[in-house]
Order: C-alpha cells, then structure tokens, then sequence
C-alpha cells in the first residue's frame, strides 16, 4: 500500500521553512511554495514552476497540496449554498456559502461532531468524532468555486473553535499573514460557548472578531441549554471580557437565540443589559427552527421586535438575524447526521421532516 502523503495546504510559513530544510531547498523557497499556495492556489506541486524540476520531485516524494473538493453540495434559491466535504478518515463535516448583496460569507466547521452537546443544536446530538487538522479547515475556503468572491469568514460550523484551538488559530495565522491569504482580521469572526481555556489565549494571540454563545443570561438556565455553563459561567466570561478594548476595530457578539416560552420575556432582556454593562458590544438574535426530539420553540416577529427594542432603547446594539438557506437545510449538523446515519427519509442526504434551522446571516453571520 502507498503510504499517505502529508498536506502543504494548511502549513504556516515556519513549518514549510522547516520542510524546505530538510529537503535541503534553498531558503527562498518556502514563500515561493507558500505564494503557489495561498495566492495562486494550485491543486497539483507540478505547478510550482518556479521551483526546479529536482526540487519539484523531491517535494512530490513526500508531499502533496492536500486540497480535496466538496463531495456533495445542495444550492438554495436565495443562493446559499451547503458543502458537504469528506475527510480522509471517512467522516463528513459541512461549510455553507451565505451570499448577501455585496458580501459573501462562508461558514467553516472546526470539528467532526461537538463535545459541548448545547440542546438546541444538531451538531451536538451526534457526539464528537475529531478535530479538523488546519488542512481540513482551510480546505473548506480553498475548495469552493465562490472562494475568490469571498468577503467574510465565520468559524461558525461544526464544532467548538476554542476546543481545537491550536489549528483555528494556525489558519487564522495563514488568512490574515502577508505570506498567505493577506487577509484583515476584521474579515472573520470565531464563534465559542466561551471555554476558559481558549478565551483569553485567543484574545490575546488574534485580532479577529469574536462572537459568545450566550442564549440566556440567566447562569442556572444556561447550564440548562449549554452543558458547558457548569464549567465556566456567563459571567465568568464576562468579567474576563471587561480586560479587553472592544471599542475600535475589533467587535464583540453575543448570539442570543430567542425561545417560546423559554429566554423571551422582557425580564431577559432587562438581565442582558444588567449583564453587557460597561462592554462595547452588540446582541443577534437569532430565530429557532425545531430540530428533533428537543422541546424548544420559536418565537414570531413581533415578539423578537419586541425584544429587540428593548434591547437597544437601553443602550444594548441589537440585531435580529435573517434566515437563509431554509429550503436546503443550512444549519450545520443536519445534512451530516443524515450521513452518519443512513436515514431511510433522506433525499440527497438532508430529511424530509418540516424542520429547519436558523443559519445565518446579517452584519456578522451565525450559524447555530
């Protein structure tokens, strides 16, 4: 049996330097390698025709670009659109491409599944399988046909971005370096439950924007709906927040998906603005879809208006996200479980029941 060949798509500029080093390449050649990567984009080490015939062979040796193409996608009719991409271990993981005017906005899983088990959400309910290596994440963005329309990135996938913080933070390194996609932090936003140990090391190690689950600000309720509030509460996450400058470029979210009966009543609202208090930042609210065997409801216009304006007449920014990708399913999770398995209902791997979630998207898109 050929023995795998490891990826270059998804190495920084040090690690491709330590590669050319050991095949004992000239020094320059590392940013010709991560310039045919990053900015050209090439599939095959064939087109580094820069690079001499004998270093071209004595890359392909042990090396390969790494960049492997959706298996299955499913287009909406307001043009979203939901990749399905399987990674080399055979499982499956899902990015959604969110056009909006003059925005294009991708959404990237981080993981195969989700330890956090949050109720509301169909990643959750499949458990957790792997990481995604930085190879798997960048694929997402490298191997869409819209990938030179794309705007803005979200890290709002499958997954919790802060429990594989190491590789988020190696293609957030490559997106927004000079030697890979040349990108502005404020073009992408990393999503999280809030996990301690990822919190303040992101903060600190990234300039990209950073979006809180918070659903409730309520702590008791919250580990009701978010496991992960027994480990490290909304408030905790708040007073490690109060540290940081979220008034110049950087942006602070804190995503709120607004429940029937649940987190909808104006003693919520008044609860967000005592909460936020003294931090520069905004509040989505976001629309519920049911999803299977879980007994929360969504709300009407009216009552997300409502909470809204409350919301912003006491100085908290507030926006209610627009739903896209409805008719194709987009949420993360959906198209996956499907796979994972084998429902004998499924069309082109997405059930037939009424449910759909909320994806997306606005200013600064979600998925949930």
């Amino acid at each position: 049996m050929e023995t795998p060949k490891t990826a270059l798509l998804g190495r920084t500029l040090d690690e491709i330097q330590q590669i050319v080093r050991n095949l004992g390449m000239p020094k320059f050649a590392a940013k010709q390698i991560t310039s045919w990567l990053y900015d050209k984009k090439v599939e095959t080490i064939d087109e580094m025709t820069n690079l001499s015939l004998k270093h071209r062979e004595a890359l392909k040796e042990g090396y390969e670009v790494g960049a492997s193409a959706p298996v299955e996608e499913m287009r909406s009719v307001d043009g979203t659109v939901k990749y399905l991409f399987r990674t080399p271990t055979r499982n499956f993981i899902e990015a959604v491409y969110i056009p909006d005017e003059d925005r294009a906005t991708l959404c990237v899983s981080s993981q195969v599944g989700c330890k956090m088990n949050c109720k509301f959400c169909m990643t959750g309910k499949q458990g957790f399988t792997a990481n995604l290596t930085a190879n798997q994440i960048l694929n997402q963005i490298y191997s869409i046909p819209e990938r030179e329309k794309l705007t803005n990135l979200v890290f709002m996938g499958m997954g919790e971005p802060f429990d594989n913080l190491d590789e988020v933070l190696k293609v957030l390194e490559i997106l927004t370096s000079e030697y890979g996609y040349g990108w502005s932090p404020k073009r992408i936003t990393v999503s999280s439950v809030g996990l301690k140990k990822g919190l303040e090391r992101f903060l600190n190690e990234s300039d990209c924007h950073l979006a809180i689950s918070m659903h409730t600000p309520i702590p008791s309720q919250r580990r009701d709906l978010m496991p992960a509030e027994k480990a490290f509460s909304i408030t905790e996450i708040i007073d490690i927040l109060h540290n940081y400058d979220f008034s110049k470029q950087r942006r602070l979210s804190f995503e709120y998906i607004v429940f029937k009966g649940v987190n909808d009543s104006l003693i919520y609202a008044k609860e967000i603005v005592k909460l936020l208090r003294g931090i520069e930042c905004r509040v989505n609210l976001i629309r519920f879809h049911a999803i299977p065997d879980v007994d929360l409801e969504g709300v009407d216009m009216e009552a997300m208006t409502t909470f809204r304006d409350y919301l912003t007449q006491h100085g908290v920014f507030a926006t209610i996200r627009a739903s896209r990708g409805e008719d194709i399913f987009a949420a993360c999770g959906i198209k996956n479980a499907a796979r994972r398995h084998q429902c004998p209902d499924v069309v082109f791997g997405l059930p037939l029941h009424p449910f759909r979630l909320q994806i997306i998207v606005n200013q600064n898109p979600v998925a949930v």
